[in-house]
């Protein structure tokens, strides 16, 4: 028997769960589909667990450092299974609040494997056995991504650790190999760097943080390297196996520096070179609706793909990977359909933050994609040793640097490789959202000394003045 409903959203991740609300309150029977855990990368196997990860990484580094602000500490070990028990504690109170929020009036949550067997149907495999047959005019595809594994030979006779896998270890890595240089590997990176491990990043490119300034980029390597992480750069991964005569506890890498082949040796290894998205089990060509070459969902500026009444939210349609940008997705969407307006994802401002040590806050555009575009712009860039509150608390590695339009005022872009750099970032994003002239920022009166402070000065700091 097939069931009717209003709505159907399959997945449960940061744009499905408040849509599934949205529609439910405004009187749409809505069915929630999920295959294994409610709330999606984010709440399992992303920024929920690898922060919660990162925090304990923090406290061992400033625990290490007692000395430098005259505290004496014993030597600092660190008991990976209760940074692990922290992790899965949180992530777990996480999940429940999501499954309550996702159960009421006109609102069921299925567990289970979804299927399209025509435009608007769909066949549901229920994880406690049986199956159930949906309808809906609306449908909402939410189903993220997962870690790519590259195709290197060898890779997949040894033991591989994934950004979900990684999060389950109960003991510190003696040497940890990591292929790819982008914000998961650095995260990971420096994380198990501060546990103890000796850690070692493999990335093609020509620098760390690809889509990235070359001074932010080597800033960010700068600091790594000093933290002890070896940061091996167009070095090209030629082969896995295992490592040290063929001994199963440890894995090899073969790499190519320029003409140069090194192997590389460690006890375990994360494969952090991208996402690729969960669709191809949906069946997608059942529904007429078009994917890209890299299975991702084509959407519209609204959300809607090539079939109507079919939407993709979240990471699933490509393009940023973020929770903010997924729940930016359900406003489109419930702007549009229970609101009746026209709400769109073009021209939205990107801001993000790469939750290193010290994190890298990042909004607008950068230096080097605002010279491609052939805009007249100046940059402001001030060291972090130039701040009061980081010298204060000793914590000056980095800087800011904030690109403006000189004929406007108005602030382009901006990059805090800093202290707490994603919330500097942030206010600056608030003065771009409100087309406020840089010159607000720095005339303003900030409280003495915070971080905040230090947008007083970084416009006194021009790159084309002496």
């Amino acid at each position: 028997m097939t069931e009717r409903f209003d709505a159907i959203i399959v997945g449960t991740g940061q744009a499905a769960k408040p849509l599934a609300g949205a529609l439910a309150k405004a009187g749409k029977k809505t069915a929630s589909i999920e295959g294994k855990h409610v709330g999606g990368t984010c709440v399992n196997e992303g920024c929920t667990p690898t922060k919660t990860m990162v925090a304990s990484g923090r406290v061992a580094y400033l625990a290490r450092r007692g000395a430098d602000y005259g505290v004496r500490t014993n030597p600092i070990s660190v008991d990976l299974a209760k940074v692990r028990q922290r992790k899965r504690d949180i992530v777990a109170s996480f999940r429940s609040g999501n499954e309550k929020r996702l159960s009421g009036e006109n609102l069921e949550l299925i567990y289970g494997l979804a299927e399209f067997t025509g435009p608007k149907t769909l066949h549901i495999t229920l994880r406690d056995g049986g199956a159930r047959t949906l309808q809906a005019d609306w449908i909402f595809v939410n189903t993220g991504l997962r870690a790519a594994i590259p195709s290197i030979p060898g890779l997949l006779d040894i033991p591989v650790l994934t950004n979900e896998s990684i999060m389950e270890l109960d003991a510190v890595p003696d040497h940890l190999l990591i292929i790819g240089g982008g914000y998961i590997g650095l995260e990971f990176g420096q994380m198990f760097r501060r546990f103890g491990s000796r850690v070692t990043i493999v990335h093609h490119g020509r620098q760390l943080l690809d889509q990235e300034d070359p001074d932010v980029a080597a800033e960010v390597r700068k600091i790594l390297t000093e933290d002890g992480i070896e940061v091996l750069l167009q070095a090209d991964t030629a082969a896995a196996g295992a490592g040290q005569n063929g001994n199963s506890d440890s894995v090899k890498l073969t790499v190519r520096l320029g003409t140069e082949t090194r192997t590389i040796i460690g006890s375990h290894l994360l494969v952090a070179t991208g996402r690729t998205p969960n669709t191809e089990a949906l069946n997608l060509p059942a529904t007429g609706v078009d994917i890209d070459s890299h299975g991702y969902i084509k959407v519209n500026e609204y959300l809607e793909t090539t079939v109507p009444g079919i939407y993709a939210i979240g990471d699933v349609k490509g393009g940023p990977a973020f929770t903010h940008i997924s729940y930016d997705d359900y406003r489109v969407v419930q702007t549009n359909l229970l609101q009746g307006g026209s709400r769109s994802i073009k021209n939205r401002i990107l801001p993000y933050t790469v939750f290193i040590d010290p994190q890298l806050g990042r909004i607008g555009l950068t230096e080097t994609e605002a010279r491609k575009q052939g805009l007249k712009i100046r940059v402001a860039k001030m060291p972090m040793t130039s701040v009061a509150r980081a010298l204060e608390t000793d914590e000056t590695r980095g800087f800011m640097k904030i690109i403006v339009d000189p004929d406007s005022e108005q602030i382009l872009g901006a990059a805090v490789l800093g202290i707490e750099g994603g919330e500097i970032a942030t206010i600056v994003q608030i003065a771009m959202e409100g087309k406020l002239k840089y010159t607000a920022l720095r005339d303003g009166i900030f409280s003495h000394p915070t971080l905040a402070e230090s947008l007083n000065n970084v416009f006194f700091s021009w790159t084309d003045e002496s």
